[in-house]
């Protein structure tokens, strides 16, 4: 199964750093994008939904899964 997927975070962000480790301890591949600006952050909080107030957000072929505790659950649910 060929998984694509970004994580948008942001520069000395611990649950940043969660995620990224999690995918890194199950060999995954993913491309990380970061968004230090401020203005730039809430921006990218508007466009994934009213709910979405903090980094990482995790997206898995292009579904967001939210963060660390999403990709977690994303595990389970696509057997990884």
């Amino acid at each position: 199964m060929h998984l694509n997927i970004v994580v948008y975070s942001k520069s000395a962000c611990p649950q940043c750093d969660t995620a990224k480790s999690l995918l890194k301890a199950r060999g995954l591949a993913f491309e990380e994008i970061k968004i230090d600006d401020e203005d730039q952050r809430k921006a990218f909080y508007e466009k994934c939904g009213p709910s979405v107030r903090q980094m990482p957000q995790i997206f898995i072929n292009d579904q967001r899964v939210g963060g660390a505790d999403g990709l977690r659950a994303a595990f389970v649910q696509l057997k990884i």
